[in-house]
């Protein structure tokens, strides 16, 4: 498989982000590897803290949790996903497929050997995220699901994702930080954007942000579809903590929050939370109101003793 690896010079002048970088080879699916980025911070016997991000972002997105989250004695993993970050880009779209991306951060967890996983999810970071709880139940302690969904094609997608999946198959240019720019409530200083600009030198490195709106199932027979119905199979009967917190400001995601509450059971007698001012990418406008919402969760929900 082609694939592309940002110069190390694009991430130089990264503000907030002094995080050790780490790298996992994971196979390209066509007798190759490929490198995925992680962030690995805190104690190394802590509980583990999945942050998962999605479209078009990078770990960078989760800058201002990953530090106060490891202060508290969490390990806390942030990868960036095949095609963001520092992880490698294959050059085409068709690379990019949903398994590709479940069979990539199922690789980091097994090679890592995670287990009793706090997931907290967004975005895509859901769609991968979710099903990896629906296939690996027995991995994950406690979720957190943050303005994301897993889709299974079966219900009419909103207006506006169709118009955001056709922009993303239109547009000449993508404006990686621009759309970031857009789904926000809070104004992003130019050395933010110009951070989740970097791992995107020019047009050729972004054939998987480009994809991502594409991988959505949005009709009953998507390659996705019976994969994520199995998942969701197993997510109506877990019952180990799930919380939600969706922002106030995110329409394409708006309603999602009480769906997930109504169908799994571990979101029973949690404090669910909406949290204000915030746009699509909350953890960029709302930080710290997420980490507090976070840490109070685990607190709440201990893990049983072994």
């Amino acid at each position: 498989m082609e694939f592309l690896t940002t110069p190390h010079s694009r991430f130089a002048d990264i503000v907030d982000y002094p995080f050790e970088e780490h790298f996992l080879k994971v196979s390209d699916n066509a007798g190759g590897w490929l490198n995925l980025h992680y962030v690995d911070e805190g104690p190394k016997d802590g509980e583990v803290v999945l942050m998962l991000h999605g479209e078009p972002s990078w770990s960078y997105l989760y800058r201002h949790m990953i530090s106060p989250v490891a202060t508290k004695g969490y390990r806390v993993i942030a990868p960036d996903l095949i095609g963001f970050g520092k992880s490698d880009k294959p050059c085409k779209q068709e690379d990019y497929t949903y398994q590709h991306h479940m069979d990539w951060i199922r690789a980091l967890l097994l090679e890592l050997k995670l287990n009793n996983i706090t997931l907290v999810c967004q975005d895509w970071g859901g769609l991968i995220g979710l099903r990896l709880v629906g296939e690996h139940p027995d991995l994950f302690a406690r979720v957190l699901a943050a303005n994301t969904m897993l889709p299974t094609g079966d219900h009419e997608p909103p207006e506006a994702f169709m118009q955001w999946k056709n922009f993303s198959q239109q547009i000449e240019i993508f404006p990686v930080a621009g759309i970031i720019k857009g789904a926000t409530t809070t104004q992003l200083s130019e050395a933010t954007l110009a951070a989740y600009n970097a791992p995107f030198p020019d047009e050729s490195y972004k054939a998987g942000a480009r994809q991502f709106p594409v991988l959505v199932p949005i009709t009953p027979n998507d390659p996705a579809s019976a994969a994520n119905r199995k998942a969701w199979h197993v997510l109506q009967t877990f019952n180990k903590p799930f919380i939600t917190a969706f922002s106030d400001s995110d329409p394409v995601t708006a309603g999602g929050d009480k769906l997930l509450q109504k169908l799994i059971p571990g979101c029973l007698g949690q404090q669910h939370t909406v949290i204000e001012n915030g746009g699509h990418f909350l953890q960029e406008d709302q930080p710290a109101a997420l980490t507090e919402v976070l840490l109070n969760f685990m607190q709440a929900n201990p893990l049983a003793k072994q």
